[in-house]
């Protein structure tokens, strides 16, 4: 079944026949003027819409999701009334998901920097190089490789200081 934003009642267009520029431009009588001047006026919002309707926030976030937004909720809740509730919002969605994008940044660069896998354990990410590539037209080009057998796969046990 398609999805369908009317719920599948078909669709009535509230502004009318003039909802077009170009519909009002081609004519429109003083009724229709009358009609379209009370549409506009109706879309205006009183003082106490939205109306906030008591518990319908705790009826539509379960106790674990309101946790996890109760920071910024509370930091947002006072900026309402100077950035208005959409643009509050949207500022509120994009700090968590810069804050979740850093904490992951945070986490990954720990991670490499203090769980290398070295000879002291069998985990963590193992960072190798590859050899460096020579050309024959490079004057360093045979490069030999002066590793002794035992450099081989030491994993820092040589520098290690213990």
């Amino acid at each position: 079944m398609a999805h369908s934003n009317t719920g599948g009642v078909k669709a009535f267009p509230i502004e009318g026949p003039f909802k077009n520029e170009r519909t009002r431009l081609a004519g429109m009588t003083d009724a229709d003027r009358a009609f379209r001047k009370q549409w506009l006026k109706d879309q205006v919002l009183a003082e106490s819409e939205p109306a906030i309707v008591p518990g319908f926030y705790e009826a539509r976030y379960n106790p674990i999701r309101r946790f996890y937004r109760w920071p910024l909720d509370t930091l947002f809740k006072p900026l309402v009334p100077a950035l208005g509730y959409q643009r509050a919002a949207k500022y509120r969605w994009f700090t968590g998901k810069f804050g979740l994008v850093a904490i992951a940044a945070y986490a990954t660069w720990y991670y490499f920097k203090y769980d290398q896998n070295d000879w002291t354990r069998k985990g963590g990410w193992r960072v190798t190089q590859s050899k460096e590539m020579v050309t024959p037209n490079d004057p360093r080009f045979p490069l030999v490789s002066h590793k002794e057998g035992a450099d081989y796969a030491v994993r820092g046990f040589k520098s290690s200081p213990i």
